[in-house]
């Protein structure tokens, strides 16, 4: 049996630190700090729950960021 792959190391880099950004300058700084990959969501969009290790969500709602996590 092939073994479990090791996660990915994400940023040491907090999500709250983004809220209140504007959008476009949020995922900028996101990529600059180590994140592979940035999505940007409007609120209240469906999404899967499924987690992956380097990426960070945002949810933005008129080009600010209102919520930042992780996975």
């Amino acid at each position: 049996m092939a073994p479990n792959p090791t996660p990915s190391a994400e940023p040491q880099d907090s999500p709250d630190g983004y809220v209140g950004l504007d959008a476009r300058g949020a995922e900028r700084l996101a990529r600059e700090r180590g994140w592979r990959a940035v999505r940007s969501l409007p609120p209240g969009a469906i999404i899967t729950m499924e987690y992956r290790a380097g990426r960070l969500n945002f949810e933005v709602r008129d080009g600010r960021v209102t919520r930042a996590w992780k996975g």
